[in-house]
């Protein structure tokens, strides 16, 4: 008889997450509710954000309450239906859980998939999912870059950060990108097409400013920020006037007991800089048109999305935590079924 195992979270993390957090249970495969749908689950975004949502904490989305899955955008096969829009066998995505089996409601982001227009489902969590989208909408429509422009992603051997790397240089932009480690650093040089790679692991805060400042020398005109902490504290030195800083993701701080905050907060004030907090789920009604058009530049062989994908339920645990050691290679996927 099928099963529903189901990665739990069992108690808030207090800085770094650690196995006793969590919980692998198994359950029956649960029942259709009336109108909704059942979901069989093969593939499972991993996401720093999730990290967020495990803290008792207001955010722009409720914490995941104890002894429930860990939330998940995944995509799967309707394995069962009581709703006309969805059949059995047909692929969708939605935001659901790190489990087997999902039910889910039609409506949201609850939507079906083409599968035969991609290599692999896993790239509706990649490049045509959440993650392609953020960098897609917080870039075209948020930051708003113009040809010349210096345009600086933090976090740029990431699977949002490369995708915004080479969409700034379909725009024409100049760009440079932070990572940590000299391979990621090749990586955006060699794969993505940056202008300008800088390895932050080995520089202090006055070497960061001064290597930033270096590579764009007129100043900085749009930061992409997904890492936050020291990192931003180093960009708003290099900030060109007007400049604007889309702030996605803080990472350096997911993981932090105590916040860390911008100390400098002034040289925004004095270069007249604007700071856009961002997130994806206010361009959900555009899915469709991001979708079409990162699948263009993808078939055009403009734009490269990498996969790091993981195997099993059960190893949930240490794929999530390749987000927070830096070993992943590309958008982290967990393959369920």
């Amino acid at each position: 008889m099928a099963e529903n195992r189901r990665f739990l979270l069992v108690r808030r993390p207090e800085g770094s997450p650690v196995p006793d957090d969590f919980v692998l249970e198994t359950e029956a495969i649960p029942a259709v509710p009336p109108g909704g749908i059942v979901v069989r689950n093969h593939y499972a975004s991993l996401d720093p954000a999730q990290r967020g949502w495990m803290d008792d904490a207001e955010s722009y989305m409720p914490p995941i309450p104890l002894g429930d899955p860990v939330r998940a955008t995944t995509v799967g096969v309707v394995h069962a239906s009581d709703n006309p829009d969805f059949a059995p066998g047909q692929w969708i995505m939605g935001l659901n859980a790190l489990e087997d089996y999902s039910v889910a409601m039609p409506g949201g982001f609850t939507m079906p998939i083409d599968i035969d227009a991609v290599a692999s489902p896993s790239s509706y969590l990649s490049a045509l999912g959440a993650v392609g989208l953020t960098a897609y909408f917080g870039l075209t429509e948020v930051a708003k870059p113009q040809p010349g422009e210096t345009l600086l992603v933090s976090g740029a051997a990431g699977a949002v950060g490369s995708a915004v790397g080479q969409i700034g240089k379909i725009m024409g932009c100049r760009v440079v990108g932070i990572a940590g480690g000299a391979d990621k650093c090749r990586r955006l040089i060699e794969d993505y097409h940056f202008d300008a790679a800088i390895d932050y692991k080995d520089k202090d805060h006055d070497a960061l400013v001064a290597a930033i400042a270096e590579a764009a020398p007129d100043g900085v005109d749009v930061v992409f920020e997904n890492v936050g902490g020291p990192v931003l504290e180093a960009e708003v030195f290099t900030l060109a006037r007007h400049a604007r800083i889309v702030l996605c993701g803080l990472i350096a701080e997911y993981n932090s007991p105590e916040k860390l905050g911008l100390r400098n907060l002034w040289q925004i004030l004095a270069r007249r800089a604007t700071i856009h907090g961002f997130l994806i789920a206010d361009y959900a009604d555009r899915f469709a048109e991001g979708g079409a058009q990162m699948a263009q530049w993808l078939a055009e062989g403009r734009l490269r999305a990498d996969e790091d994908v993981q195997h099993g339920l059960e190893n949930a645990y240490p794929a999530f935590m390749r987000l927070f050691s830096g070993a992943n290679t590309g958008k982290l996927v967990l393959k369920i079924a």
